[in-house]
């Protein structure tokens, strides 16, 4: 007879919590953690207030603090946590803000696709229904729209709809492959970990979940998010493509991209050429020379579209974990969740 299979092991849940101007709201983020959770990560990078003291205030056996010496931003808080975690063999590694504005309710609609190997990362997801993104306030919606269109293109999660969530769960086992070396260690580590996921081609998956906003106040600057991510969007996005598309793999994808840059290379420089020299000249340019510009500029631009069509449908579904298999008793929290909407 074979022999039985014995019951897997509940799942190591871990909890990251970067910490920074927090005070007033950690301990209800903390009390409202789920029973569930093993490990509750929190992160003091470097705050002005006593939010490091309130955490050792609550006695709370699961918590973990660590106080990092000098203030080194977001990105590099949850990178330390991310570590910790790891060093704890914890199995699924959520990141969660201290400012209270993610409910813990909804934590197994994140965990569940995890557990079921469906997906490597998941994110929520604030734009699902109308009348919770009527909750966020019109600025926050409004520059969270611009940013997740910019986003989208920049990481190639085209199915992603609030890339700008940090109400997120990864596999450890997904995380121990993430090149941590090119992870942005501040307010843009959310969208580095996105570039580095698709180059893994790593399945990322939304998870309806509505934001809590109340009397928090937000550490990020339009200006320095003006100054920053233009630029790292267009480093992020070259890294990608060259990474994902011609280094790990050359496919299609790849060819239109070379062909349609190519041709519209040569179309702006043979075209650019003779029109200066019309203008030099005051001879205008022939029929033909015309047509030797505006084909290969039309045939280019097309091939450039064809491109990211490619790379919109044909998007990663073989989670990197599909052969992992993990247990939790989510049922119990998801009935109470489901009783207190």
């Amino acid at each position: 007879m074979p022999a039985r299979q014995q019951p897997l092991a509940p799942a190591h849940v871990a909890v990251v919590v970067p910490c920074y101007r927090v005070a007033d709201q950690i301990v209800r983020a903390i009390r409202g953690m789920p029973s569930w959770v093993r490990t509750i990560v929190c992160v003091d990078d470097k705050s002005p207030d006593d939010s490091a003291a309130r955490i050792l205030q609550l006695n709370d056996h699961r918590v973990v603090l660590i106080r990092h010496e000098r203030n080194l931003g977001v990105g590099a808080a949850v990178w330390t946590g991310y570590e910790e975690c790891l060093r704890r063999q914890a199995d699924i590694v959520v990141k969660m803000d201290g400012d209270n504005q993610m409910d813990p309710r909804y934590l197994p609609d994140l965990l569940e696709p995890l557990l079921r190997g469906e997906a490597d990362y998941t994110k929520g997801n604030r734009w699902s229904e109308a009348d919770q993104l009527r909750t966020m306030p019109a600025v926050r919606r409004l520059g969270n729209l611009v940013l997740s269109f910019a986003i989208k293109v920049c990481s190639g999660h085209w199915r992603v709809f609030d890339p700008c969530n940090g109400y997120t769960a990864i596999r450890a086992s997904v995380l121990r492959k993430v090149a941590h070396q090119a992870i942005a260690r501040d307010y843009y580590f959310e969208t580095s970990m996105l570039v580095q996921l698709n180059i893994l081609r790593a399945v990322v998956r939304d998870v309806p979940i509505p934001a809590r906003y109340a009397d928090e106040q937000s550490s990020l600057r339009i200006g320095r998010v003006l100054r920053r991510f233009p630029l790292a969007l267009a480093r992020s996005f070259l890294q990608r493509v060259w990474q994902r598309h011609f280094v790990r793999d050359f496919g299609p994808c790849a060819m239109f991209l070379v062909s349609g840059l190519l041709l519209l290379s040569w179309s702006l420089l043979f075209g650019g050429w003779h029109w200066l020299q019309s203008i030099a000249t005051g001879t205008p340019a022939t029929a033909g020379t015309v047509m030797l510009a505006a084909l290969p500029f039309l045939m280019g631009f097309q091939l450039l579209v064809q491109a990211v069509v490619i790379e919109m449908t044909q998007g990663d579904t073989v989670p990197l974990c599909r052969d992992e298999t993990l247990s939790l008793d989510l049922s119990a929290e998801s009935r109470e969740r489901m009783s207190a909407a």
